[in-house]
């Protein structure tokens, strides 16, 4: 495997499915705004999305992988059997799953949005949307368990493709937004259904040369299955953990009005990093990583640890300091148009400052959970992401009336900051993460490239101040442009300075 070749496939698929979803919340932001219709669009589409990343993002993987590798080693017979009996299983508990929440739509909206019982039409909207969004859990959930059999055969691309079908059709009904007036979001809704169904059919048309999905009516549930279920709920819940804080903030954002939506933007932009820089390289690490832990190849594990946090690091650090930096013109640049007035991106900045403070912990998560994942050990991330989640919670509602949602990217910051620096003392502990000394070299070097580029891109915004105020209709051309030059300075400091070497791009690990 090619860490970084392979990254860079992952990631390249990614950036066309965010850079379409930066579009498509344009498009949203442009015709919904922050008001009550896109509050509740943002509700009804967050449940559903929320399941999305916890499923496709590589918490599925982190259970499934390292135990269908393990099946595949006995042989592929061994292999189809073991995923048809995860398949059929997970089938059954989805339906009903989605079923029961159906029928009680009602009571599952109002403990995801409580705040919005103060408004009956905002929270009947809701539960209408959210009626419709809700079967996209069905088909994208089972759409993952199909990218974890391409994953496990370190067939990334497909998979990090799927989610473009999702941009495109919301895409698709966002450019008619101006004739739909407000049944647009009822339209919006379907589209994410239909989606789900359309990423199920373009994943299973490549996955059947790896294995035939088929519903065993009469499947075992012997101890292999009993074993992967029991690292399923944990992996999800501890990969997931970012996702669930942000989960978390849009319960208690929804008491405060609009902030749903200003959260919302918040998150699309750092996602992206956080896709790349974390999602990414844990899902494409683990299945080599889950291997060489079986054949007991130290050296290997250490190297593709090594390396998996120092490109980590490499690629979060820059993000974070130029989110730090620009947050307001970012915001202004991609989403201040039409009814996204100039206080609502004040207000999604400032969610995307603090947001931004914690990037690499959201990065640092992924890639060290992946560390324990290898090791079938999906327990220890659960307990600790457990606290990390209870963390967020009251210190967002101790200071929610006092401070407002901006609280809520905060308290997300410091519970993943106290997250990743658990999981490194006990990977520490466990003796399964030793750091060597080009690591630290290296970290220092990318963070001075980093700072450096920092400090070019805040004289340039201060330099292009009037062309990227808010009334100005080109000021997205004046940001790209300021941070090409900052990502081309980066880039070019960090090789001169070897904090990036050419020649790892060739590197096998």
């Amino acid at each position: 495997m090619n860490l970084i070749k392979s990254t860079g496939t992952f990631s390249f698929f990614t950036i066309i499915s965010r850079i379409l979803g930066y579009l498509r919340d344009v498009l949203i932001a442009i015709f919904l705004g922050a008001g009550p219709f896109a509050d509740a669009f943002f509700v009804a589409f967050r449940i559903p999305n929320t399941f999305r990343r916890l499923f496709s993002e590589g918490t599925f993987n982190a259970a499934f992988v390292p135990s269908y590798a393990s099946e595949l080693s006995n042989g592929k017979d061994q292999a189809d059997k073991f995923a048809t009996n995860v398949f059929s299983l997970l089938t059954f508990c989805l339906f009903f799953l989605v079923l029961v929440v159906e029928i009680f739509m009602p009571y599952f909206v109002f403990l995801i949005a409580p705040g919005f019982s103060g408004s009956q039409d905002k929270m009947d909207l809701a539960i209408n949307l959210t009626r419709i969004t809700f079967p996209f859990l069905f088909f994208i959930s089972l759409a993952s368990f199909f990218s974890a059999i391409m994953n496990s055969h370190n067939r990334f691309a497909v998979a990090a493709a799927a989610p473009i079908i999702l941009n495109f059709f919301l895409i698709s009904v966002l450019f008619y937004g101006g004739f739909l007036g407000d049944k647009l979001v009822f339209y919006l809704s379907y589209a994410v259904t239909f989606a789900g169904i359309a990423q199920l059919i373009y994943l299973y048309l490549y996955v059947k040369k790896f294995y035939i999905p088929k519903i065993n009516f009469k499947f075992s549930i012997d101890e292999k299955i009993k074993v992967f279920f029991s690292k399923l709920l944990p992996s999800i819940f501890s990969s997931g953990v970012t996702q669930i804080n942000i989960l978390v903030g849009t319960i208690i954002a929804s008491f405060q009005a609009s902030a749903v939506s200003y959260l919302y933007y918040a998150d699309r932009i750092y996602q992206i990093n956080l896709a790349i820089a974390g999602i990414a390289i844990g899902t494409v690490i683990l299945p080599q990583l889950s291997k060489y832990v079986s054949t007991k190849e130290d050296e290997k594990i250490s190297l593709i640890q090594n390396k998996a946090l120092e490109f980590s690091l490499f690629l979060s650090i820059p993000a974070t300091i130029g989110l730090l930096i620009s947050s307001e013109e970012i915001i202004s640049a991609l989403f201040g148009y039409g009814s996204f007035n100039d206080e609502s991106v004040k207000n999604s900045s400032q969610a995307l400052f603090f947001f931004a403070i914690g990037l690499p912990a959201f990065s640092l998560i992924k890639v060290f959970s992946s560390f324990y994942f290898a090791r079938h050990n999906t327990k220890l991330p659960f307990y600790i992401s457990l606290i990390s989640v209870i963390l967020n919670i009251l210190i967002s509602i101790i200071f929610f009336k006092k401070i407002g949602f901006i609280i809520i990217p905060i308290a997300t910051s410091i519970s993943s900051w106290f997250n990743s620096i658990v999981l490194f003392i006990f990977l520490k502990k466990d003796n399964f993460l030793s750091l060597n000394k080009f690591f630290f070299l290296n970290s220092f070097k990318i963070a001075f490239a980093s700072g450096a580029m920092g400090i070019l891109i805040y004289y340039l915004i201060i330099f292009f101040e009037t062309n990227l105020s808010y009334e100005q209709s080109f000021k997205s051309i004046f940001l790209i442009g300021i941070l090409l030059v900052g990502l081309i300075s980066y880039l070019l400091i960090a090789l001169f300075i070897k904090a990036f070497k050419i020649s790892d791009i060739n590197l096998k690990y």
